[in-house]
């Protein structure tokens, strides 16, 4: 069974003026990769219970992110004219697209619901199936790369029920 690229973004919090502090994607091959972003000059919005979700900080994303054009740059290099797949589309399309127009660069990879991939009866296990596959996996959830493992497991899970 083939499964398509996967994204996940971390934000700085919901809505108006949040903006994405880590990005996440699974490959069709499995690998993973996952990237700290710094905020840009002007990327001000931070939410506490956002922080207490994903568990980083802005002292992290200091220390450890990459600025928002290398993450760009690294994502249109490794998804380049791919399609990736996202289980919150509107959020993380939206931060994605933030992304890219601080980098001032051209986007060169598609993002697309997962849903889209999932018939009726899919997506009518995928929560709970994705629950249970969260707590088999032990993994934390609401970091990147975890969240791409997780959406991963949930979409090979569904797609093949037992």
């Amino acid at each position: 069974m083939d499964v398509p690229a996967i994204i996940d973004v971390e934000a700085s919090g919901f809505g108006r003026g949040s903006y994405p502090i880590e990005v996440g994607v699974a490959l069709e091959d499995g690998t993973v990769h996952a990237m700290l972003i710094t905020p840009a000059e002007g990327w001000d919005h931070w939410d506490e219970q956002a922080e207490k979700l994903h568990g980083i900080s802005r002292e992290t994303l200091a220390e450890q992110g990459k600025t928002p054009r290398e993450v760009a740059m690294f994502l249109n290099d490794l998804c380049g004219g791919q399609t990736l797949y996202s289980d919150a589309w509107s959020f993380d399309s939206s931060w994605v697209g933030r992304l890219f127009d601080e980098a001032e660069i051209v986007q060169r990879f598609k993002l697309d619901t997962i849903t889209r991939l999932l018939s009726e009866d899919e997506l009518n296990l995928w929560s709970e199936t994705k629950d249970s596959t969260a707590a088999e996996l032990g993994l934390e959830q609401h970091r990147a790369a975890n969240d791409v493992r997780l959406l991963r497991k949930t979409f090979e899970s569904v797609k093949t029920p037992d």
